[in-house]
């Protein structure tokens, strides 16, 4: 019986909530027009029905000429009627603004009921435009998208100029980051230019003009009133701005955070870290360990109160962070001071830092911020639905951080290295510790079980609710080794700022890094040489086979090439093969784990253990680790063959960051695949 069938009986039979589900099943199915209007309007009408199913129903309907009158009744009296008058009353009281306002030159409001395009509300966040005179309906929109959408800064010789933004979020954004022409000593307007005066008088329904109009900063231009851009403010409106003393960039001007996430250790961060280095419109430094800065943070706050009365606290809190006076006694003139600000404080207010910005600058910089982890830790296990559940408490400390929290604008972007290089790379260095001093009462360390962190590691999956997520976007190492130019002219497009000349070779708080490839392998600057090492003998073929076959959908969307599995069906016997063949990793994890364990006293109730006993108990406890760590690859070689799906610990499906993409005639080299 077809899921329509079933869907009518079960109306028949007054079961409503079951009947609203079969109808779904039927539409996502597939069935006749008919068909498909009946289930929108039965699950239109019932109280326990999902009106979205209904919404989308009748606009797909409408769209392909089917029922067209009957739709568009049904859904302007459903949806847009019950609307009408917010949307009527935003319209006039952004009309009211902008007659009173100096820069829109146009006054001839359209009326209400002539605009030419209407927005049925969808839900609480976003709207679906009907375009009146092509008779359609369009995309969903979200006017508060938190997504800056284009590279509004890309050249900031001239005042900035857009066409056509109809983003509150991206109005709001434009005004708190272009800074105020009395603050830089020039004329500094933001110049928004649209083609049609119908189609900007009809987004006027569902914007807020109040807040960004305040600022006094934004100049309308309408069709070929472009022609007028950039205005000589003095001569038109006597004002001159170059009488104004630049002026330095103030604590809460800062609004954007740019966050270069660690993926993993070893995948390229220090590399973007010197390419940001110095750049003229951020405040960049080099990685810093999160748990540092949250706690500097804390004592910092804890230290303002007592500082605000006592000029030496203040002075210690100044030699401590290396502030200037400027920034610490602004610091402490603010009022309910944040994280946030704290944090600001402290990347602007440090000479090393802050040298390169102009206080001229068109734009306040943005803080750009790496926040490092020891290691990036994912745990994988199933819930009671069957879904793969990834959680990692590193990522969940940087969600509910208050300093990512204070950021109104967040742009993220991932640096990601192929994936069995950054592995073997890892455990090199995580050898290469084993064997350096260690401080007083400090542990031994040992080689963790890597391979495992690899697989479960996809931090680069993301649910797309995710506020620190829903702008972002994974950027390849190789890439910006090899193709320098195109890679960062990308980057810099989607960060939002301009490709600026620091960015064409690497450096350090302003000094440039030169010379040959380090030894131990830091490869200086743009040098390639890291692309193409494989540390061999850090990780096994096997080791690698079993990280490319359970990573192979990120080889393929990320768009690299396996260079060690087959690409052959795969089953639990093979993946056994492979974990019992892991012989660089478990090299390593046995010798260093011996070395605890020769350190360790044990005993037997008590009484120690002679030399004899004493080795083959130290022998015993290494076997049953290294035991359990192949128990545990197997275990999650097991869950990993079920399914490549993933979801967070609240069960949102997680889905591939967005890949940056490169111009293709900026690229010097062919693109990478390994």
């Amino acid at each position: 019986m077809k899921a329509i069938e079933i869907a009518r009986k079960l109306a028949g039979y007054a079961q409503e909530a079951s009947a609203c589900q079969a109808y779904t099943v039927a539409v996502q199915e597939g069935c006749m027009p008919e068909e498909e209007l009946e289930a929108a309007l039965y699950i239109l009408r019932a109280s326990s029905g999902d009106y979205k199913v209904s919404f989308t129903c009748l606009r797909n309907l409408y769209n392909r000429g089917c029922f067209q009158a009957e739709c568009l009744e049904i859904m302007t009296q459903a949806f847009y009627q019950p609307n009408e008058k917010l949307l009527r009353s935003r319209y006039e009281k952004n009309c009211r603004l902008l007659e009173r306002y100096p820069y829109l030159f146009r006054k001839d409001f359209v009326p209400f009921e002539d605009l030419p395009v209407r927005f049925y509300p969808y839900d609480e966040k976003g709207v679906v435009p009907f375009f009146v005179d092509e008779a359609r309906f369009g995309d969903y929109m979200n006017f508060e998208h938190p997504v800056v959408s284009r590279n509004f800064f890309r050249d900031l010789e001239k005042p900035i100029l857009a066409d056509d933004v109809y983003s509150q979020y991206e109005l709001e954004y434009l005004c708190d980051n272009v800074r105020d022409s009395a603050y830089v000593g020039r004329e500094n307007h933001i110049y928004l230019h649209y083609t049609s005066w119908a189609d900007f008088c009809a987004h006027l329904t569902c914007l807020n003009l109040r807040a960004p109009l305040l600022t006094q900063k934004l100049v309308f231009l309408i069709g070929d009133e472009i022609s007028q851009y950039p205005i000589d403010f003095k001569e038109r409106f006597g004002l001159d701005y170059s009488k104004a003393e630049p002026r330095p960039v103030g604590i809460r001007e800062v609004h954007k955070l740019i966050w270069h996430t660690q993926l993993s250790t070893h995948n390229g961060g220090d590399f973007f870290n010197e390419v940001f280095d110095d750049h003229p419109n951020l405040l960049a430094y080099t990685s810093v360990m999160f748990d540092s800065i949250q706690e500097s943070i804390k004592t910092w706050r804890a230290a303002l109160e007592k500082a605000k009365g006592s000029k030496e606290t203040l002075q210690d809190l100044m030699r401590q962070r290396e502030i200037s006076p400027r920034v610490a006694q602004e610091l402490l003139s603010l009022r309910d001071v944040t994280d946030k600000d704290v944090m600001v404080a402290f990347f602007l207010g440090n000479p090393h830092i802050a040298k390169s910005l102009d206080p001229a600058a068109r734009i306040a910089p943005a803080l750009f911020f790496q926040p490092h982890f020891s290691n990036i830790v994912y745990k994988l296990h199933v819930d009671a639905n069957g879904n793969t559940v990834l959680d990692s408490d590193q990522y969940m400390a940087a969600c509910k951080s208050p300093i990512f929290r204070g950021f109104k604008y967040i742009k993220t972007f991932t640096p990601m290295r192929r994936l069995t290089t950054s592995h073997a790379a890892t455990v090199r260095f995580m050898y290469e510790a084993t064997k350096g001093p260690r401080k007083e009462g400090e542990s031994l360390k040992v080689v963790a079980d890597a391979v495992s962190q690899r697989v479960l590691n996809r931090s680069f999956m993301i649910d797309w609710q995710d506020r620190l997520y829903q702008d972002s976007v994974l950027v390849r190492f190789e890439d910006g080794k090899l193709n320098p130019k195109a890679t960062f002219t990308a980057l810099a497009a989607f960060l939002d700022v301009p490709y600026a000349e620091s960015m064409s070779y690497c450096s350090e708080l302003g000094v440039r890094r030169t010379g040959e490839t380090e030894e131990g392998g830091y490869a200086i600057g743009f040098d390639p040489v890291t692309v193409y090492r494989t540390y061999d003998e850090y990780a096994s073929d096997s080791e690698r086979c079993y990280i490319e076959y359970f990573m192979r959908d990120v080889y393929e969307y990320y768009g690299y090439g396996f260079q060690y599995y087959d690409g052959k069906e795969v089953d639990m016997e093979r993946v056994k093969e492979w974990v019992g063949d892991f012989s660089r990793i478990d090299h390593y994890m046995r010798e260093t784990w011996a070395e605890v364990y020769q350190a360790s006293n044990i005993s037997a109730n008590g009484q120690p253990l002679g030399e004899e006993f004493l080795d083959a108990a130290r022998s015993q406890l290494l076997d049953k680790r290294m035991e359990a760590y192949r128990a545990n690859r197997v275990k999650n070689g097991e869950i990993l063959m079920r399914s490549l799906r993933f979801v967070n610990r609240n069960g949102q499906e997680l889905h591939m960051m967005s890949k940056l993409e490169l111009d293709p005639a900026l690229l010097e080299h062919p693109l990478y695949h390994g």
